[in-house]
């Protein structure tokens, strides 16, 4: 298997969703984005796996965490990767 990464469901005007990716890249944690404003596909995902459509939701190892919530990202990373 590959790296572990977080995947980050995101829009170019969200400033929590920039906030997100800020603190993935301070903390050292390893994530795709995916712009569901550009790429109707990852719009779909994104609501399959939240059930609902506001931004960022972040993936961590299947833990859906929406909003820009750094503890339990942070907690769920640390989970993941024991």
């Amino acid at each position: 298997m590959g790296e572990k990464k977080v995947i980050v469901y995101t829009t170019a005007a969200c400033p929590y969703c920039v906030m997100v990716k800020r603190f993935l890249e301070l903390e050292g944690i390893p994530y795709v984005e995916k712009r569901v404003d550009t790429d109707r596909d990852a719009a779909m995902e994104m609501i399959e796996k939240s059930g609902q459509m506001g931004v960022p939701v972040s993936d961590v190892g299947g833990e859906i965490i929406v909003g820009y919530d750094p503890v339990k990202i942070k907690k769920a990373w640390e989970d993941w990767t024991k």
